[in-house]
């Protein structure tokens, strides 16, 4: 009630605004609604009363939601180039902190070297339902970056606010099920980004049985909007497979026989809230949560997939293979080759070793982790605990990862260890069966030098 209560009160301020500033509807003509709304910013950043305030960053949205993309492109030029730090604010700050290197003055060139767009930013927040409006045009930004490079420092400027206010301390975790209301839960199917959940039916398989549990973190901002969200199987051992899991004709595991909790689809729900992190709380806070409810249960485990393997594997230069080996593995190319026995064992032997490679020697551009799954559940103080041959053979699963998946196990006496040692050194901790599939890949390619 207390939130409703608030947006109409901001509601009935910034029409009261509207009314008293006589804001017209915005033009038809996409550019002067980009000229227009860059005249809104100014005025609202010059200062003016709460109601009046109010209405002229609502009209900013209004107007910002008639622009075209060249229109919106051109609004976040103008926000960059334009709406920087005051140069003749700036110039004053620095020698005075030369001067007299004091709190008071480095606060003073903090608040000097402060972008006008973030101010910009603080005062759109303040119209009725700002932050969501917020979050849809940092995703516009972010379409629009990769090829406009000078956007970088409007987006910098985003994310530093957003991060703040979607900090952890503000979010809510709330179990999803069967009883949440539907406009929640058809977000749930509409977000929903590792495995499609197909309808509505398919959507109760997941949420509804005694073995199944759903939790979303949502923000006080955007009450029926879920920010991310982690779908949990409870089983008696650690899955292989992602099928077993979703199947329709599955029993479920009686609750006091359970012994695992399988974390196997984490889904971020807002593009726009893309490079602020909720996954490591999230998984956290949810095995708290599973931990004081089943107290039984011993092992916190991922099923994940591995989205970047096909990627590299064809196209990264120093894949150790031979030209033998190269010929089989065209024939991942066509999906018939599971059903093809001898065939699949032979690429078995290749695949397991390159995988074991591509985790533990394969290195991006910064040093960690090639594929990004990795990054974030070893970041997170995971260890790589299992890859699963065969994991997932839906046609996804065997575009981007030849099938193979992966286990990435939260324990929780090394989770801070692991952590610290990726954060410094991106030390990869990982299980001995792993580490022997990198030695057997080691003998195969000193076989292969020989031979």
């Amino acid at each position: 009630m207390s939130n409703d209560f608030f947006s109409d009160l901001l509601a009935s301020i910034s029409e009261r605004g509207r009314t008293l500033l006589r804001l017209g509807p915005a033009s038809v003509d996409a550019r002067q609604n980009a000229s227009d709304l860059v005249e809104l910013c100014t005025e609202l950043l010059s200062g003016r009363g709460e109601a009046s305030g109010t209405a002229i960053a609502r009209g900013v949205f209004d107007r910002y939601h008639q622009l075209d993309e060249a229109g919106r492109l051109t609004f976040f030029e103008t926000m960059a180039s334009q709406f920087g730090p005051d140069a003749d604010r700036l110039e004053r700050a620095i020698p005075a902190w030369h001067n007299d290197p004091s709190g008071d003055t480095a606060g003073k060139l903090h608040f000097a070297s402060e972008p006008r767009r973030q101010e910009l930013l603080r005062r759109l927040n303040r119209a009725p339902g700002a932050t969501g409006e917020l979050v849809n045009m940092r995703a516009d930004l972010l379409d629009l970056k990769g090829a406009h490079k000078e956007l970088a420092v409007v987006d910098r400027d985003c994310v530093h606010l957003l991060a703040s206010w979607f900090n952890r301390g503000f979010l809510v975790l709330r179990r999803i099920d069967w009883s949440t209301p539907a406009i929640i839960l058809e977000k749930v199917i509409k977000y929903e980004a590792v495995h499609e959940i197909h309808d509505w039916n398919d959507l109760r398989r997941r949420i509804d049985p005694v073995d199944r549990r759903c939790y979303a973190f949502f923000h006080p901002a955007l009450v029926d909007e879920p920010l991310i969200f982690v779908e949990v199987a409870l089983t008696e051992t650690i899955p292989g497979a992602i099928a077993p899991l979703l199947a329709e004709d599955r029993q479920p595991v009686a609750i006091e026989r359970a012994r695992t909790a399988v974390f196997y689809s984490i889904s971020n729900c807002q593009r726009g809230l893309g490079g602020i992190s909720f996954g490591n709380f999230l998984i956290k806070q949810v095995v708290e949560e599973l931990r004081r409810e089943l107290p039984k249960l011993e092992s916190f485990v991922t099923l994940s997939p591995v989205p970047g393997f096909m990627k590299w594997l064809q196209r990264a230069p120093d894949v150790p293979v031979t030209d033998e080996e190269r010929t089989l593995l065209a024939h991942l190319d066509d999906a018939g080759w599971i059903n093809d026995a001898p065939l699949a064992a032979q690429i078995r032997t290749v695949l397991e070793p390159l995988a074991a490679h591509y985790f533990l020697k394969a290195k991006s551009a910064r040093g960690g982790p090639v594929d990004s799954v990795a990054r974030f559940h070893l970041g997170n103080g995971a260890r790589l605990e299992r890859i699963d041959w065969l994991g997932d053979v839906s046609m996804k699963g065997l575009r981007e990862s030849a099938g193979l998946m992966v286990n990435y196990l939260y324990r929780l006496d090394d989770i801070e260890k692991n952590h610290e040692a990726y954060a410094d050194h991106y030390e990869i901790a990982a299980s001995s069966a792993v580490k022997k599939q990198l030695k057997t890949e080691g003998r195969r390619l000193l076989d292969m030098r020989l031979g």
